[in-house]
């Protein structure tokens, strides 16, 4: 599409038709999302190839300057003729200017510029950032105070888009999916968590400054360093670059000792104060609570909504008709006390989850849906591609799933689902990827683990993550409160089926072992088959066996009358499991802000004096939709513009109506930069044009009709190529403004 254009367009005559052309024009300049001009253009995958012979590059021209400076020094000080040392040093110069090319290309490389003037990722980050927060869509939160890290409050803006986000949430994958929608509180009692495994082990990592006391996170201080190193440093080899790459992809695999290893090893000290640090440490991140005034009553603000599901898991199954497959979902609320928040909303300490837990039959994870997604092709970074150096590559959903790649079908039905939702609110497919989680990232309950990781100036982000927990989290509660959180599948004919049987001789071992009988009959009684049957054997044939127990963390001696293992047949009439969970969990701030990177861009203005922002955001998820704007100050062009407002009201679109006397350009400005995607300008009291935002092409409609045309186009049920096909093109050339 973008190599016909300019040749279609040259056809167009100097005194052609000028829409003709605008219309050309605005295709070429947006053929697709990705292709709208932005300030900020990501690192194509040739890119880690590139920098690596740029930085191979690099070095040798700087052993050539070293050795023609060394030549021309020996010339001088030889007292060679003036022809040779000039010639020598002319030599000297151009090495120089040729290393300085490769510095400048390397530069754009590592900082995701492309070597002609556009803007880093700092520079584009600062600059969405700021209009961000000079148009209220989110500040920082207490801001008169000074603010606290980590914090934030969502303006009016902000608020719109995210509530549009989640109503699409809902949408997509509630309604869509049939799902069971719950809302718990946020308040847990310390006895769910203790359960859940978050009191003991929902941890990061924390090194403190010896001297002063300020905490970091570990983790943090290895990736800043490892990052400025590649961004800034253009010295280091090649070999060194590749070494810090390993260090970054694997960072999350980095057990505390390795980590504080790495730490020493590249001498990383406190940011603010140069002191040397502690060992790195686990820091738990939950807010701890009481609950009543006793204070005998521990809890905790919940640092994560999927524990409310899995409590009512019995009490949803009922609802659901005692039937599996089901989902339930839940949107709320969520709080973690990072150690050192940072990078806006992509880390914080108060933050909107939107979970699903959907549970299915361990032993059919098949989704009926499934070969509706499983021809989607987009990027997917497995561990194996991830641990020898690769980089993500395009591949379809079903071959992943076919190869074992994505653990199960129900896995790689949400993966896939998930894919288009992030797509459809406009986050750039280009810069999103699915990445598997390595082997020690994932808890030892777990199946399989994918990320969606989205691209945006800080990096790759993780913003959903989608995991096979296995049965893990319905049987740890099974555990601790001793309600069974089971399902049944019941047979239409009785089955026959053996059962191992491991009866435990309590007299027996309450001789042995006294007060240690009740820890050897658990862990007797907690064997799995292939324990029991290997026990059975080597009682029959030795008589005696040593059988390590875990709580008393030693081996016990257990002799042939201490125990009875055999195997039963039985008729059972159903089967009953605890099911597994699939779990999809969404990052609502993080989603939202790459969205804003991903629709953030500028142009020039009609004078080409100044650059103006703008926000693409589609009509799905944009704050406000439409705008209704008199042309001029006029009584008759007001009366139809309250018209038109009240005609979007009863259709349900948000709009905002300005009759100021700001002249129409900086009005379309002013609404471009909130992300609007229509304007409805009123030049007469019959008909009105409607401008979109990204091409600023118009058409020409009826009154009556404008407020439908934009509910068609907002509700997704026509597009503007449709509307500009049908309606007269408006050529006034306030759109250009």
């Amino acid at each position: 599409m973008r190599f016909l254009i300019p040749l279609i367009s040259s056809s167009v005559s100097s005194g052609g038709n000028r829409v003709a052309s605008r219309l050309l024009n605005a295709l070429s300049a947006k053929p697709q999302r990705s292709a709208v001009p932005s300030l900020f253009n990501c690192l194509p995958p040739s890119m880690a190839a590139s920098e690596e012979s740029l930085r191979k590059a690099l070095a040798e021209k700087l052993s050539a300057v070293e050795a023609q400076g060394n030549a021309v020094r020996a010339l001088k000080a030889a007292k060679a003729s003036k022809p040779e040392i000039d010639a020598a040093i002319e030599a000297l110069n151009n090495l120089k200017l040729e290393k300085s090319s490769i510095e400048k290309q390397l530069q754009a490389a590592v900082s995701g510029g492309d070597g002609d003037g556009a803007l880093s990722r700092e520079a584009f980050r600062q600059a969405a950032v700021n209009t961000l927060e000079r148009r209220l869509f989110y500040i920082p939160s207490f801001k008169i105070y000074r603010g606290v890290a980590g914090l934030y409050d969502y303006g009016p803006p902000g608020c719109a888009v995210k509530s549009n986000v989640l109503a699409f949430w809902r949408q997509h994958f509630v309604l869509e999916e049939n799902m069971l929608e719950v809302d718990c509180p946020c308040v847990t009692p310390e006895v769910v968590l203790k359960a859940s495994g978050h009191v003991e082990k929902f941890t990061d990592l924390m090194v403190k400054d010896e001297k002063t006391g300020t905490c970091y996170r570990a983790d943090h201080l290895l990736k800043d360093f490892c990052n400025e190193k590649l961004q800034k440093d253009l010295t280091i080899s090649a070999e060194k670059a590749a070494e810090l790459k390993h260090v970054l992809a694997t960072l999350d695999d980095l057990s505390p000792e390795a980590l504080g290893a790495k730490i020493k090893e590249y001498g990383i000290t406190a940011p603010d104060t140069k002191n040397p640090l502690s060992d790195p440490y686990p820091f738990n991140l939950m807010f701890q609570t009481s609950i009543g005034p006793s204070g005998l009553n521990p809890g905790y603000m919940r640092p994560e909504t999927a524990q409310g599901i899995f409590v009512n898991f019995k009490d949803l199954y009922y609802y659901n008709g005692n039937k599996l497959p089901f989902a339930a979902a839940q949107i709320g609320q969520a709080f973690r006390n990072e150690i050192s928040p940072r990078q806006g909303l992509l880390r914080v300490r108060e933050f909107t989850l939107a979970e699903i837990e959907h549970f299915v039959d361990p032993e059919d994870k098949s989704h009926p849906k499934y070969p509706e997604v499983a021809d989607l092709e987009f990027l997917m970074f497995p561990r194996e591609e991830q641990m020898s150096g690769q980089s993500a590559k395009k591949t379809f959903l079903g071959d992943a799933v076919s190869k074992g790649i994505v653990n199960n079908e129900t896995l790689g039905y949400f993966i896939g689902r998930v894919y288009i939702f992030l797509t459809r609110l406009g986050i750039d497919k280009n810069r999103l990827r699915f990445r598997q989680h390595l082997a020690n990232e994932m808890a030892h309950y777990a199946a399989d683990c994918w990320d969606a990781e989205i691209e945006s100036s800080y990096g790759w982000v993780e913003c959903v993550g989608i995991a096979d927990r296995s049965a893990y989290d319905l049987r740890a509660h099974s555990e601790k409160s001793g309600v069974p959180l089971v399902a049944a599948e019941k047979f239409s004919e009785p089955r026959e089926v053996e059962k191992l049987v491991i009866a435990p001789v309590k007299k027996e071992l309450g001789l042995a072992f006294k007060g240690n009988q009740k820890n050897v009959v658990e862990a007797l009684e907690a064997m799995n088959e292939k324990e029991a049957l290997e026990m059975k054997a080597a009682l029959e044939s030795k008589g005696e066996v040593e059988f390590y127990v875990c709580t008393l963390g030693k081996n016990v001696p257990i002799k042939k009358n201490m125990v009875s293992i055999s195997k039963e047949k039985k008729k059972e009439h159903q089967r009953v499991f605890t099911p597994s969970v699939i779990e999809p969990s969404f990052g609502i701030g993080r989603i939202i802000y790459c969205l804003f990177e991903h629709s953030f861009y500028t142009r020039p203005s009609k004078a080409g004096d100044e650059q103006l922002n703008v926000f693409r955001f589609p009509p799905l998820v944009a704050p406000i939709k439409c705008t209704v704007f008199p042309l001029v100050q006029n009584q008759q062009y007001e009366e139809v513009a309250k018209v038109i407002s009240k005609s979007l009201t009863a259709a349900g679109i948000s709009h905002k109506i300005d009759i100021t006397g700001t002249s129409i350009g900086k009005r379309y400005a002013r609404t471009d930069e909130l992300g609007v995607p229509f304007a409805i300008t009123v030049d007469s009291t019959t008909d009105v044009t409607i401008r979109e935002r990204d091409s600023k092409l118009q058409v020409r409609v009826g009154v009556e009709e404008a407020a439908s045309v934009v509910k068609s186009v907002t509700d997704g049920h026509r597009t503007w190529e449709d509307v500009w096909e049908k309606f007269p093109h408006h050529t006034s050339g306030s759109a250009d403004d």
